[in-house]
């Protein structure tokens, strides 16, 4: 259950661009809100994934699967912003 927890999470992290200021000013909070269980240590360990690199892969998502990125600029045919 656990890492069923883990991985919906770092899903959000990446589609959902409310979700994922929420988390990084409070993780135990933005994942109780949405319903996800996390151990201290996972959340310790998600937290610690740098928000750069979430926000970049969150980038290259197909707009079909991710909520839309409304702050962050477009991606490029060459996969650059």
């Amino acid at each position: 259950m656990s890492q069923q927890a883990v991985e919906r999470t770092l899903g959000k992290l990446v589609t959902d661009p409310i979700f994922r200021d929420g988390f990084y000013k409070d993780p135990a909070g933005a994942s109780t809100s949405i319903g996800l269980e996390l151990s201290g240590e996972e959340l310790r360990a998600l937290s610690r994934l740098p928000l750069t690199a979430i926000s970049r892969f969150s980038l290259f998502l197909d707009d079909r699967i991710a909520h839309p990125q409304m702050d962050e600029p477009a991606v490029s045919e060459e996969g650059l912003p």
